[in-house]
């Protein structure tokens, strides 16, 4: 369950019965995207710290900037971001 404090990152989700780890791409980029501490946080108690790099190197979504952020925080070479691929 996404806390409601949350709720903006996810305006496009009814809330009530979305399930984040059952769309776990989805959710993980939302909160590296969008979130803060509080998301970033409750992002780490819920998903494991593979699933979430996972998504940092898979997920083109990403803009550069939280592309590059995110792998500098996970220790993951920028060549191995798909978001920032050429």
């Amino acid at each position: 369950m996404v806390p409601n404090t949350l709720e903006p990152l996810f305006w496009d989700t009814n809330l009530s019965t979305f399930q984040p780890t059952a769309f776990p791409d989805y959710t993980i980029f939302r909160v590296l995207e969008y979130g803060d501490g509080e998301a970033l946080k409750w992002l780490q108690e819920t998903f494991s710290p593979a699933e979430i790099r996972r998504v940092i190197r898979t997920e083109r979504r990403l803009s550069a900037k939280s592309a590059t952020f995110w792998a500098l925080v996970y220790g993951i070479p920028e060549q191995e971001i798909a978001a920032l691929a050429d």
